[in-house]
């Protein structure tokens, strides 16, 4: 097993982890995908966009598919698109701003910051200037929604990071309740949420069984 060291997590892992920790160890532990329309939808929607290359706008130079890497936090993956923007007080005149390509509306949750955050803070490192903001994009309202990187956002991120470390040096799969949200899942059918977490409630009630017969 690859140690902790030496593991990267991919900046896509971390939107997982956020939606699900069991989703999350099905893809990047066990290497597991199904695509359903939800996903097949999105993925088109990203290959518009992430064919690599560049172009200048009033004001901004957007470089698409861009390549990001965090060695402090070992994080790795790349970004749908990067505005540079016009900028005195940095070292290359430019700052970055990232922007997430989604394909359904704003979420309750916040797994689609965090990912954004990470690339921020991928290219904070990179370029040697601070990311104070960036966008999500919702193709589904072709609208941008501003999101604030601030303090509260970068801990958040930071903590969704060090737990999918963990989940990469333990090498296991957590399981889980089933809840609403398996509905909306992909991996539905080969997580099977509803037998596993049946199997650990067994297994505990078992358990807790010997520990009564030890004691009497």
């Amino acid at each position: 097993m690859t140690s902790a060291r030496e593991t990267w997590v991919a900046l896509s892992a971390l939107q997982h982890l956020l939606f699900c920790e069991r989703q999350a160890a099905l893809i990047h532990v066990e290497q597991l995908w199904r695509e359903d329309v939800r996903t097949a939808t999105g993925r088109l929607l990203h290959e518009r966009v992430d064919l690599p290359g560049h172009d200048a706008r009033p004001g901004r130079r957007v470089e698409r598919a861009v390549r990001l890497g965090c060695e402090r936090l070992r994080l790795v993956g790349r970004a749908d698109l990067v505005e540079y923007h016009p900028e005195a007080s940095s070292p290359t005149g430019w700052r970055p701003y990232p922007v997430e390509v989604k394909r359904a509306k704003r979420k309750s949750h916040e797994a689609d910051c965090v990912q954004l955050c990470a690339q921020a803070l991928c290219l904070e490192e990179m370029h040697g200037v601070p990311v104070p903001e960036g966008a999500l994009f919702h193709g589904a309202q072709h609208r941008r929604q501003v999101i604030v990187l601030d303090a509260r956002l970068r801990a958040r991120t930071e903590e969704a990071v060090a737990r999918m470390h963990e989940l990469l040096a333990r090498g296991s799969v957590p399981v889980v309740a089933r809840a609403p949200k398996c509905e909306s899942c992909s991996l539905e059918p080969l997580c099977l949420p509803h037998v596993t977490a049946g199997q650990r409630r067994a297994s505990e009630h078992l358990r807790r069984m010997v520990d009564l017969e030890e004691v009497s």
